[in-house]
């Protein structure tokens, strides 16, 4: 059975990716993953593949056990592995509770790993792997902290799996967007701590940039100009001006 696995799927990048790789893969089946089993359901006819709802709370040891049993009954031949679940929340370190915090690396750090892990024997010459980073992976960012490194995590643990995974005929990328028009504001804003955003893009853009990335062989995907611009000024600047410059934006001392 060929199949498609996508986590965090319930809406925003993940749900986007969703009619993505329907169209671009065609596979038999699309398993679906997010804590909502009334949206995850939403998606049944909405896509030509068969969608298999699987409602886990990723960050629960349990549900990760439930994702590989699964796996193993099946065994499926998966082609296409989205890692796209995760959530940010802005604030001082000190200022955020410390479970919210911990929460975050659980589910943008900790269950991106598990669920790869858990599908690597699935994957066969020619698979994909999409997995979930930020611009906010290639430098520190105050006020967004925790959140950029799980990113940083998500972003050097893609790139390095991917040459793991090369002799395998396996291709690993991670995806790293700016400000996206997703849901993900509803939970990351809770006050004025950030004001400033420079550019935004559409979770269609992002994706479409993914698909087409992965088919030039990149290991990183990179949606836009002004993304592409600050990545690589990041990469020449020394952190300590980039984050001076950041501050700056946000109107922070």
């Amino acid at each position: 059975m060929n199949i498609a696995v996508v986590t965090g799927a319930s809406s925003g990048m993940g749900r986007e990716f969703v009619a993505a790789i329907d169209r671009a893969y065609a596979p038999d089946e699309i398993w679906v993953i997010a804590r909502s089993a009334d949206k995850l359901q939403s998606l049944c006819g909405q896509v030509r593949a068969f969608i298999r709802p699987l409602a886990l709370d990723l960050t629960q040891p349990a549900a990760l056990e439930s994702y590989g049993a699964a796996l193993k009954t099946a065994q499926p031949d998966v082609r296409v592995l989205v890692c796209a679940s995760g959530f940010g929340r802005f604030g001082a370190v000190a200022d955020l509770t410390l479970s919210e915090q911990m929460e975050m690396i659980d589910l943008n750090a900790k269950a991106l790993l598990g669920v790869t892990h858990m599908t690597l024997p699935y994957l066969n010459r020619g698979a994909h792997v999409y997995e979930l980073g930020s611009l906010s992976a290639f430098q520190p960012v105050p006020y967004i902290g925790v959140y950029g490194a799980t990113k940083a995590f998500v972003l050097s643990f893609s790139r390095a799996l991917g040459q793991e995974l090369r002799p395998r005929g396996v291709r690993v990328m991670a995806v790293c967007p700016f400000w996206v028009k997703t849901p993900f504001f509803d939970r990351a804003v809770s006050d004025d701590t950030i004001t400033y955003y420079s550019h935004f893009y559409t979770a269609q853009q992002v994706v479409q940039r993914a698909l087409k990335d992965m088919a030039r062989g990149r290991d990183v995907s990179i949606c836009g100009f002004a993304a592409r611009a600050q990545v690589f000024f990041t990469k020449l600047l020394p952190h300590s001006l980039v984050m001076r410059i950041w501050l700056k934006q946000q109107k922070k001392p």
